[in-house]
């Protein structure tokens, strides 16, 4: 994986320039009678699309590439706490590495091995509280992994199709997931969503079997031609493969929707 490109700050530069410019305009008093004080919602005008094209209020704290070497590890169990920060994790397509993505500079994900077992922490407490760039990365394709996930407004993306997982808990407050299943489950995958939006995918020839239950403020939309409803609020995906291991999804939600594709 490979960091987003930088393209230098140049917003707070542009801004410190025009607000120079307007108070040496008004200390000649060219200005008339304008307030200058009126402008300083521009500070917040800024400081929103620094954050919306750069992803960080400074281009210093961006994410940065990081990756760690698999060695001995066996199994491994990624525990992610973001906060307000966009997650995605994949396959990794590389092999020899355990685990490689982007991260917040001089924030580099926890580890510890026992045996070999090995643990990964990522929490939004130990990054620079300036950073707003997405957490990315890859995982391991060979070993079975131990997913959990938790944001407040952060979206969820898990693209694991080409990942073992163990067990997958992820769980948004008003972020929304999109979860693409693996091939293989040897636990079950909680999603619980309270505000945001959940979409489940099997992809063609995958065993998925999705436990959904509609809600007074939750519905459940299944594509008819991708899922048949074997009992009320269980929906099993078509065209699988015989031989396929069955992989258990359960979905829930406060508000919002479910969708299955």
């Amino acid at each position: 994986m490979q960091a987003r490109p930088s393209h230098g700050p140049w917003l707070w530069p542009l801004a410190l320039v025009v607000i120079g410019v307007v108070l040496l305009l008004d200390n000649f008093l060219l200005l008339g009678d304008f307030n200058v004080t009126l402008l300083w919602p521009l500070i917040l005008v800024v400081a929103g699309a620094q954050v919306l094209l750069q992803g960080d209020l400074l281009a210093a704290r961006q994410g940065k590439t990081f990756g760690i070497t698999r060695g001995s590890v066996e199994a491994a169990a990624l525990e992610i706490s973001a906060g307000e920060i966009d997650v995605n994790v994949r396959g990794l397509r590389r092999e020899g590495r355990l685990i490689a993505g982007q991260f917040a500079s001089d924030s580099r994900p926890q580890m510890q091995v026992h045996d070999t077992q090995a643990q990964i922490k990522m929490s939004r407490a130990a990054t620079p509280w300036l950073s707003f760039a997405d957490w990315e990365m890859g995982l391991a394709r060979d070993i079975p992994w131990q997913i959990f996930v938790t944001t407040h407004l952060g979206q969820v993306q898990l693209d694991l199709s080409e990942v073992i997982v163990q067990d997958v808990i992820v769980g948004t407050g008003f972020g929304d997931i999109r979860l693409t299943c693996p091939y293989e489950s040897l636990g079950m995958i909680r999603l619980h969503s309270t505000l945001g939006t959940l979409q489940v995918i099997a992809p063609h020839g995958y065993k998925v079997r999705v436990n959904a239950r509609r809600g007074l403020f939750f519905g459940v939309h299944a594509d008819p031609a991708r899922y048949t409803e074997i009992e009320p609020g269980v929906y099993l995906a078509q065209d699988s493969d015989e031989d396929a291991p069955l992989v258990e999804v359960y979905v829930s939600g406060t508000f919002g929707d479910a969708y299955l594709a």
